[in-house]
């Protein structure tokens, strides 16, 4: 039975509202250990995408350091709309993964944002679930005869 997005995605995902400051995105991203994040927009729905990428080219490399100047503080106060990526490619939780997978090779992406047909955010995709989901299947793949009939 092909897999869809539904069976691997991270769900509820971690989101953040798009007012708030990168000082609070790299807490919350220090705090989940993740490599992005959802931005919702005021109406609840999914607006946009900030990585950690993202957030490593706008917070300045000099805070806490002898160098820091006004505008390294400065950079701490932007908010997550003015970083976030805007233009989203989401899927839906039953969209095949070969297609989502597909999707991110051709698009060049690392994350796909799960959105209902609301637009509402309920789950997030990255590259690193589709690997997952794929060394597993290799692993079974692999398994003896034996251990196939003990593990069914």
């Amino acid at each position: 039975m092909p897999q869809t997005v539904a069976h691997i995605m991270t769900a509820p995902p971690v989101t953040i509202p798009m007012d708030m400051t990168m000082a609070e995105v790299q807490a919350v991203f220090e705090r989940h250990r993740f490599h992005h994040l959802l931005v919702l927009g005021d109406d609840g729905r999914c607006a946009g995408v900030i990585s950690d990428r993202d957030l490593l080219h706008t917070v300045s490399p000099f805070i806490g350091k002898m160098a820091e100047r006004q505008a390294d503080i400065d950079s701490l106060k932007r908010r997550a709309h003015q970083v976030m990526s805007r233009s989203l490619i989401t899927v839906r939780p039953n969209t095949l993964l070969r297609s989502a997978a597909r999707i991110m090779l051709d698009r060049n992406i690392s994350c796909l944002p799960v959105v209902d047909r609301d637009r509402c955010c309920v789950g997030i995709l990255t590259i690193r679930d589709v690997v997952r989901w794929a060394i597993e299947k290799m692993d079974d793949a692999i398994q003896t005869p034996t251990e196939q009939r003990r593990a069914a």
